[in-house]
């Protein structure tokens, strides 16, 4: 295989991926879309566990064939896979060879693990001093925590998100509730690449790499904005809202005729506007309703209001309405109603890739839009090994040597 060549803007870096599961492919994945040569580093015979993450599949497990999640397919398109046992001394050597020459090294194993198969930080370094290794962990290289798995899950709880996110007490299913989605994971990858791409500039300047430490749960304890600084600042507990705003009002889900819109009015003007297209302009001058504090110390009055006057239309009639009135609003879509919607078809916002193993596949686009240097969909998510002999002939080693790590059980 000829590597495709990129114009993207992180064209020209090497990055070895030695992560599994979310955070740190996801990671990987943000750095491939914009253009850097990422490997991918996973166990012989087993690969990323996130590969058997299923139901549900792109390819069902069988006899003789093990299945593929389509989780899997979200977060490691633009990769090559490496598949090589680093508990072997053959495959930690192969390891060294191709990180001698790699601009990052990105890995997400318990803090130390990768040490003790002489693939840590320091001994990295040795040989290749410009190496920058971003280390991404359940609770971050140092403290009394820095030895347990964290998983998204465990993170939202132990991190604060659970405490406000569910409905209120009082309310039917009261209770704290996770995302649907791992946020956790996803900030943390985002994060690492941050982190990277500082530590990049950094290199720039002194010629030298170094070690950035990423944790699940420093990732989800600084997105936690308002919530933590309501605290922090002013002694107050946010709590559940449920699909309340704890600081706006109205913001939130409103039903029509046919199902549920969302209303979102964070400032008087915004709801200035709402009260005139709901025929309500009294509501402006109301002292009940007037200002941001006084709706939300009057929200049931206020929800009640609202939803009688959007009685008699249906969705897409109010989303209209409101939106040409300059009132942000919209429907609560799933991923199907998503995918026909005109603005995301407009924007490109899901593509088609060929694959090797399952013929297409079908991704999410890249959220970084730029005037030149665009991300690009090069290498569709990878079978186990696909690439092995492929990245270990770029580094050096020969096609005998190659053939006798396959016959040693090492690739």
């Amino acid at each position: 295989m000829t590597l495709p060549t990129t114009s993207g803007p992180l064209a020209g870096l090497k990055v070895i991926d030695m992560t599994r599961v979310v955070a740190g492919p996801f990671g990987g994945q943000i750095l491939g879309d914009l253009g850097a040569d990422v490997i991918k580093i996973e166990r012989r015979g087993e690969g990323d566990d996130c590969r058997r993450v299923g139901p549900p599949w792109i390819r069902e497990p069988s006899d003789g064939m093990p299945g593929e999640s389509t989780y899997f397919q979200a977060a490691n398109r633009n990769k090559r896979s490496l598949s090589v046992d680093f508990g072997k001394a053959e495959g930690q050597d192969a390891l060294r060879r191709v990180i001698a020459d790699a601009d990052i090294l990105l890995e997400n194993y318990r803090t130390g693990t990768l040490a003790r198969y002489g693939l840590g930080y320091e001994e990295l370094r040795a040989i290749n001093p410009r190496l920058i290794y971003c280390s991404i962990t359940g609770f971050g290289q140092t403290g009394p925590y820095k030895g347990r798995s964290g998983y998204d899950f465990l993170i939202q709880g132990m991190a604060g998100l659970m405490s406000v996110t569910g409905h209120e007490d009082g309310e039917p299913g009261a209770g704290p509730m996770r995302v649907g989605i791992p946020v956790a994971d996803i900030l943390a990858g985002m994060n690492a690449v941050i982190g990277i791409l500082a530590a990049v500039e950094h290199r720039h300047k002194s010629g030298e790499g170094q070690h950035v430490d990423i944790s699940l749960l420093d990732s989800q304890a600084a997105a936690l904005l308002n919530s933590a600084a309501s605290w922090l600042n002013a002694g107050t507990k946010l709590g559940r809202t449920g699909n309340d705003h704890p600081s706006a009002a109205p913001y939130g889900v409103y039903e029509v005729d046919d199902g549920f819109i969302i209303i979102a009015t964070f400032n008087d003007r915004e709801f200035a506007r709402l009260a005139q297209v709901l025929g309500h302009p009294e509501w402006i001058a109301d002292p009940c309703f007037a200002r941001n504090g006084d709706r939300v110390r009057n929200r049931p009055a206020l929800k009640a209001a609202v939803a009688k006057a959007l009685r008699g239309k249906t969705r897409a009639q109010w989303v209209q309405i409101l939106n040409d009135a300059t009132v942000s609003a919209g429907p609560i879509n799933d991923i199907e109603d998503l995918e026909r919607d005109e603005h995301a078809i407009a924007r490109g916002l899901f593509f088609t890739m060929p694959s090797e193993e399952f013929g297409t596949v079908k991704l999410v686009a890249s959220p970084y839009r730029f005037s030149n240097s665009a991300p690009s969909y090069r290498i569709a998510p990878p079978g186990l090994g696909e690439h092995s002999e492929e990245i270990l002939t770029e580094a050096g080693l020969t096609s005998e040597e190659c053939a006798r790590l396959r016959s040693d059980g090492v690739i």
